[in-house]
Protein backbone atom coordinates (compact mmCIF):
# COMPACT_ATOMS: atom_id res chain seq x y z
CA UNK A 1 0.00 0.00 0.00
CA UNK A 2 1.46 3.17 -1.07
CA UNK A 3 1.38 6.62 0.56
CA UNK A 4 0.02 8.50 -2.80
CA UNK A 5 -2.83 6.41 -3.75
CA UNK A 6 -5.68 5.63 -1.88
CA UNK A 7 -7.35 1.92 -1.76
CA UNK A 8 -10.92 1.14 -0.72
CA UNK A 9 -14.60 -0.82 -1.99
CA UNK A 10 -17.59 0.86 -2.70
CA UNK A 11 -20.90 -1.03 -2.83
CA UNK A 12 -22.81 -0.29 -5.91
CA UNK A 13 -26.01 -0.67 -4.38
CA UNK A 14 -25.47 2.00 -1.62
CA UNK A 15 -24.96 4.83 -3.63
CA UNK A 16 -28.13 6.57 -4.82
CA UNK A 17 -25.47 8.49 -7.37
CA UNK A 18 -23.39 6.37 -8.81
CA UNK A 19 -21.74 8.90 -10.83
CA UNK A 20 -18.91 8.90 -8.92
CA UNK A 21 -18.07 5.69 -9.60
CA UNK A 22 -16.98 7.08 -13.23
CA UNK A 23 -14.07 9.35 -11.29
CA UNK A 24 -12.55 6.56 -9.98
CA UNK A 25 -10.42 3.55 -10.86
CA UNK A 26 -12.12 0.23 -10.61
CA UNK A 27 -9.56 -2.61 -10.09
CA UNK A 28 -11.94 -5.64 -8.91
CA UNK A 29 -15.47 -5.94 -9.12
CA UNK A 30 -17.17 -8.74 -6.67
CA UNK A 31 -20.76 -9.66 -7.07
CA UNK A 32 -22.13 -11.21 -3.35
CA UNK A 33 -25.39 -12.69 -2.73
CA UNK A 34 -26.96 -11.13 0.37
CA UNK A 35 -27.50 -13.23 3.33
CA UNK A 36 -28.86 -12.45 6.28
CA UNK A 37 -25.60 -11.49 8.13
CA UNK A 38 -25.31 -8.91 5.34
CA UNK A 39 -29.16 -6.98 7.29
CA UNK A 40 -30.43 -5.91 3.41
CA UNK A 41 -33.06 -8.25 2.88
CA UNK A 42 -34.34 -5.75 0.04
CA UNK A 43 -31.43 -6.47 -1.98
CA UNK A 44 -29.92 -9.57 -3.73
CA UNK A 45 -26.77 -8.79 -4.21
CA UNK A 46 -24.20 -6.68 -3.09
CA UNK A 47 -21.46 -5.26 -6.12
CA UNK A 48 -18.29 -4.60 -4.24
CA UNK A 49 -15.72 -2.36 -6.63
CA UNK A 50 -12.76 -2.37 -5.29
CA UNK A 51 -11.23 1.29 -6.36
CA UNK A 52 -7.83 3.26 -6.17
CA UNK A 53 -8.05 7.20 -5.63
CA UNK A 54 -5.17 9.60 -6.17
CA UNK A 55 -4.39 11.27 -2.85
CA UNK A 56 -4.79 14.85 -4.82
CA UNK A 57 -8.15 13.40 -5.53
CA UNK A 58 -9.61 11.97 -2.47
CA UNK A 59 -10.91 14.56 -0.46
CA UNK A 60 -13.27 15.73 -3.52
CA UNK A 61 -14.47 12.21 -4.06
CA UNK A 62 -14.90 11.62 -0.22
CA UNK A 63 -17.30 14.62 -0.02
CA UNK A 64 -18.91 13.49 -3.42
CA UNK A 65 -19.46 10.28 -2.21
CA UNK A 66 -20.65 11.82 1.50
CA UNK A 67 -23.12 13.47 -0.81
CA UNK A 68 -23.64 10.29 -3.26
CA UNK A 69 -24.68 7.53 -0.40
CA UNK A 70 -28.03 6.12 0.52
CA UNK A 71 -29.31 7.55 3.71
CA UNK A 72 -28.82 5.27 6.23
CA UNK A 73 -26.68 1.86 7.07
CA UNK A 74 -24.02 2.80 4.44
CA UNK A 75 -20.52 3.60 4.39
CA UNK A 76 -17.83 3.63 1.54
CA UNK A 77 -14.16 3.63 2.66
CA UNK A 78 -10.54 3.87 1.60
CA UNK A 79 -7.21 4.47 3.04
CA UNK A 80 -3.03 4.67 2.17
CA UNK A 81 -0.40 4.05 4.62
CA UNK A 82 -1.43 7.01 6.45
CA UNK A 83 -5.14 8.55 6.13
CA UNK A 84 -8.27 6.44 6.33
CA UNK A 85 -11.15 7.70 4.70
CA UNK A 86 -14.73 6.62 6.13
CA UNK A 87 -17.32 8.46 4.57
CA UNK A 88 -21.11 7.74 5.71
CA UNK A 89 -23.95 10.04 4.22
CA UNK A 90 -23.05 13.73 4.85
CA UNK A 91 -20.37 13.03 6.83
CA UNK A 92 -16.71 12.11 7.12
CA UNK A 93 -13.88 10.56 8.81
CA UNK A 94 -10.62 11.69 8.37
CA UNK A 95 -8.15 10.01 10.27
CA UNK A 96 -4.93 9.64 10.91
CA UNK A 97 -4.31 5.47 10.79
CA UNK A 98 -2.07 5.68 14.55
CA UNK A 99 -4.75 7.48 16.25
CA UNK A 100 -7.69 5.14 17.76
CA UNK A 101 -9.52 7.22 18.93
CA UNK A 102 -10.76 8.33 15.35
CA UNK A 103 -11.39 5.06 14.85
CA UNK A 104 -13.65 4.90 17.68
CA UNK A 105 -15.30 7.29 16.85
CA UNK A 106 -16.10 6.67 13.39
CA UNK A 107 -17.60 2.94 14.62
CA UNK A 108 -19.91 4.71 17.13
CA UNK A 109 -20.90 6.80 14.58
CA UNK A 110 -21.71 3.83 12.45
CA UNK A 111 -23.56 1.82 15.28
CA UNK A 112 -25.61 4.68 15.72
CA UNK A 113 -26.81 4.08 12.24
CA UNK A 114 -27.53 0.33 12.76
CA UNK A 115 -25.21 -0.67 10.70
CA UNK A 116 -23.96 -4.52 11.78
CA UNK A 117 -20.81 -4.49 13.94
CA UNK A 118 -18.90 -6.77 12.26
CA UNK A 119 -19.42 -4.46 9.17
CA UNK A 120 -17.31 -1.61 10.86
CA UNK A 121 -14.64 -3.06 12.17
CA UNK A 122 -11.99 0.15 11.41
CA UNK A 123 -8.82 -0.64 11.92
CA UNK A 124 -5.10 1.46 12.20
Amino acid sequence: MSDKVFIGVIIEESLADKTVLNKVKIIKTKIEKITKKHKTPWLKQWTLHTVEIPEDKARAIAEELSGALQPQYWYADFKNKIRHFIIFRNIIFDIDRKNKEQYKEAKEYGLSLGIPEYQIDFKP
